[in-house]
């Protein structure tokens, strides 16, 4: 450690955000809001507002290596390279066999590239004051979007609130007759879905958290709050089940991985969870049986377990149309369709990620999804060692949500699902460099004040 002069107060520097901070927090928030500027303002916003987090993103790339970031993941930096050539290679080859778009083909570089490489690069030059702000934005989205999805719960299908400016009848999705899928500020049910299965790690990391005054105590416990209320009003299977799982993994994580007198405070946790979930529960009883009546009603309409198998192994269709070449990199995006058509198109090859990397890519996909499992098997062993040996369960749940994600999210296919991922990625790779973060921060005196 460098030892300073009292004349070179560069600590008091470090206590703000870095230049990577602002650019991660500005590019989340753009993610999370550009579907509410689309579904209540304007749908010609969509191109510009994907362009304006592109543009952050590839910046974040840039200063990450020009600023010698990178060096942090030596080795990792070095196979992503190696990664990203071989896929433009494939993907150029796709194009001159196939008759392929270069348009689709720049866009699936996008889509297979852009926001892995922004997630590896925020996470390498990110500080732990930017960490610390990330995670806390967050949870603050997490917290304010509640009363929005929870309103749009209550609200009918034909509500401003649950339909876009250019939607059609009959297009919102809900769980049961006359209640919605809610959507949050995404034009869509499953960015939603998707933005919970990000930030719900984090907000049980805050939660628990060591508090040392009432607001941080009353923000824990809004962010437990909160996780449940928009899981239980989500309308969505995928929803109640991982946020269940990891409540689940949290609580008794506390359990088991705590260390001598943190197993007190393990149980109180344990506790006053199931006390919350309790009062949660009886609040919003209808929302349960919604969704209940909703896991009834698939249940008779299609096997779960086929239906999970499919969502983490892909659609037998996509091993029948399979090719040694593949279709094409970013053939089944939806920005791909919106580009070409003019119209976001379903996913009428493969709904399941699986699927789709495969039916794109080709042996190339089947390989990515081999890294796709290399990567998973390395983060949760080392997010698992930590939490052996110093009691620190944050890493490995957000590692094992990452591990859900990469397998299940549409990150090839959705725009706003391909962006968490990016941030996925980061908040992963960052705890694993910083597992002692402190959410809450003991306050020290300002150096600029010493002389």
């Amino acid at each position: 450690m460098n030892v300073l002069s009292a004349r070179m107060p560069l600590p008091v520097a470090k206590t703000g955000l870095s230049r990577t901070g602002y650019i991660f927090i500005a590019v989340l928030l753009v993610v999370v809001f550009e579907g509410a500027v689309r579904k209540w303002g304007t749908s010609a916003a969509s191109l510009p507002l994907i362009l304006l987090r592109d543009a952050m993103a590839t910046y974040l790339i840039l200063h990450a290596w020009r600023s010698g970031h990178l060096r942090t993941y030596k080795v990792q930096t070095q196979v992503l390279l190696a990664w990203s050539c071989c896929l433009i290679a494939w993907g150029m080859l796709q194009v001159i066999v196939n008759d392929g778009s270069p348009i689709v083909f720049l866009i699936g570089l996008r889509f297979w590239l852009l926001y892995i490489w922004f997630g590896f690069a925020a996470a390498s030059s990110m500080t732990e004051v930017d960490f610390r702000a990330a995670m806390r934005t967050c949870t603050a989205l997490l917290i304010l979007l509640a009363p929005l999805v929870v309103l749009q719960y209550a609200s009918p299908p034909t509500a401003r609130i649950n339909t876009e400016i250019d939607s059609v009848e009959g297009e919102v999705f809900v769980v049961v007759a006359g209640v919605v899928r809610t959507t949050g500020t995404f034009s869509f049910t499953n960015g939603n879905s998707t933005f919970l299965g990000l930030v719900i790690p984090i907000a049980l990391a805050v939660t628990a958290a060591t508090k040392r005054t009432l607001m941080q105590a009353f923000l824990g416990a809004a962010a437990f709050a909160a996780l449940v209320t928009e899981s239980m009003v989500s309308g969505a299977r995928s929803v109640v089940l991982y946020s269940g799982l990891m409540i689940a993994v949290y609580l008794l994580g506390r359990l088991v991985f705590s260390k001598g007198a943190q197993k007190g405070r393990a149980l109180l946790t344990l506790v006053l969870a199931i006390a919350a979930l309790a009062i949660l529960a009886v609040v919003f009883q209808s929302a349960i049986e919604n969704t209940q009546q909703r896991f009834g009603e698939a249940a008779e309409a299609e096997d779960f377990w086929q239906r999970l198998l499919v969502i983490f192994v892909g659609e037998p269709v996509a091993y029948e149309k399979f090719t040694f070449l593949g279709i094409g990199i970013g053939q089944l995006s939806n920005l791909a369709g919106y580009v070409q058509t003019g119209n976001v198109t379903g996913f009428t090859l493969a709904e399941a990620e699986a699927g789709r990397i495969l039916l794109e890519g080709g042996l190339l996909g089947g390989i990515y999804t081999g890294l796709k499992f290399v990567v998973m098997g390395l983060g949760l062993y080392r997010s698992f060692i930590i939490a052996l040996r110093r009691g620190i369960l944050f890493p490995l749940l957000l590692w094992i949500s990452l591990a859900i994600a990469l397998l299940t999210w549409s990150a090839i296919g959705q725009l706003t699902a391909n962006a968490l991922l990016g941030f996925a990625l980061a908040f992963g790779l960052a705890a694993l460099r910083y597992p002692t973060l402190e959410i809450f921060p003991r306050r020290t005196p300002s150096l600029r004040r010493i002389r």
